[in-house]
């Protein structure tokens, strides 16, 4: 008897080392604003429907919940997952993902000295650098993200049956690989993606070079759209000087049967104090297969954060469109417009948890 308490007690203590060593995080954010435009593209007929104001989820930036979790294996290796939900806070649904539950990221890792393995739903390298040469920060209203999602929809930048790998950082540099394995019966290269990054880093420098290629097709249940024929190319720079960033890129969507975009994007962002910035950009689309379809975008936001976990914000924009280009001026509510000269602005609530 006494050798069996003995053991359950060290089965206890063990249990408990193990669980120390182990954790598990909820987390999130929700963003909610008031969107207002001049003019709204009519889906029927392509032409102006008036002007539009409504209340959206992700006036700023998208609104999601999730679970992320780490164990310590020992020797500097250690378990990671996440699983993320995109939710829309105007109406409880899915928003911001591939359409699923769990449609933003879902995926296992293992971290170590070697670099990091990770396998499952995942953003690609090409996003991602995409994402970090964004001057706005990729916000939902007037930024770089406007014409990535008006070419692409959601391929590249969620990859459904994906595994990855990222290089420890070396002399400033880092690299990113991933290969979504797709196939159908009788066909392996259908819903096939890959797409491999390069970061490099000294001081206030930050240079990215990425590249995306996806094959149409696949048998990835994906309501919004995520595996179209698509190539991507980019390259971004940025330069920090004290309170001011300042970035510059230029990326090419080229989608299959449908567009061949060249996006030149650039902007400051000036941290006025650390609980307030305001930044700027311009991104300017040209159709390489036909000329005739270009847009200018420009934005201007501020935001003023009264906690740690929340902030408002306040967003103004415009876009002309010429040709068949239709860029929009807001993710939600407004991603697409309509020829001329439309402008728009947004106020809005963020808070992280």
């Amino acid at each position: 008897m006494n050798r069996t308490l003995l053991a359950l007690a060290l089965m206890g203590v063990t249990s408990g080392a193990a669980y120390a060593q182990s954790s598990v995080t909820l987390y999130g954010e929700l963003d909610a604003g008031l969107l207002y435009t001049n003019k709204t593209l009519a889906p029927t007929t392509g032409g102006n429907a008036g002007s539009n104001f409504s209340l959206i989820d992700g006036g700023r930036a998208p609104s999601f919940f999730g679970f992320t979790g780490t164990e310590d294996l020992g020797g500097g290796l250690k378990a990671k997952f996440k699983i993320e939900s995109g939710i829309n806070v105007a109406n409880g649904g899915l928003n911001n993902s591939n359409g699923n539950q769990f449609g933003r990221q879902a995926w296992l890792a293992l971290d170590g000295n070697f670099g990091e393995f990770k396998a499952g739903l995942q953003f690609s390298p090409f996003f991602l650098a995409v994402d970090e040469s964004d001057p706005r920060a990729f916000s939902l209203f007037g930024s770089g993200a406007l014409p990535y999602v008006n070419s692409a929809i959601g391929t590249g930048i969620f990859n459904s049956n994906a595994v990855s790998y990222t290089t420890p950082r070396f002399a400033g540099l880092q690299g990113r690989a991933m290969l979504a394995l797709g196939g159908s019966p009788g066909d392996f290269q259908a819903g096939r993606q890959y797409s491999f990054a390069v970061n490099y880093e000294h001081g206030g420098l930050t240079a990215n070079a990425a590249f995306y290629d996806g094959n149409a097709g696949g048998t990835a249940n994906t309501p919004v759209p995520t595996n179209l024929g698509f190539e991507g190319r980019m390259l971004g720079v940025s330069y920090a000087y004290g309170p001011v960033i300042a970035k510059a890129s230029f990326v090419n969507y080229k989608v299959a049967g449908s567009a061949n975009n060249n996006v030149y994007g650039g902007g400051l962002t000036y941290y006025v104090s650390p609980a307030f910035d305001v930044n700027g950009g311009v991104w300017v689309t040209s159709d390489r297969d036909h000329t005739t379809n270009h847009s200018v975008l420009a934005a201007l936001g501020a935001e003023y954060f009264l906690s740690k976990t929340t902030s408002l914000y306040a967003q103004v924009g415009l876009v002309d469109n010429h040709g068949a280009m239709d860029t929009g001026l807001s993710i939600t509510g407004a991603l697409n417009e309509v020829p001329g000269t439309t402008t728009g602005a947004d106020i809005g609530i963020r808070h992280t948890f």
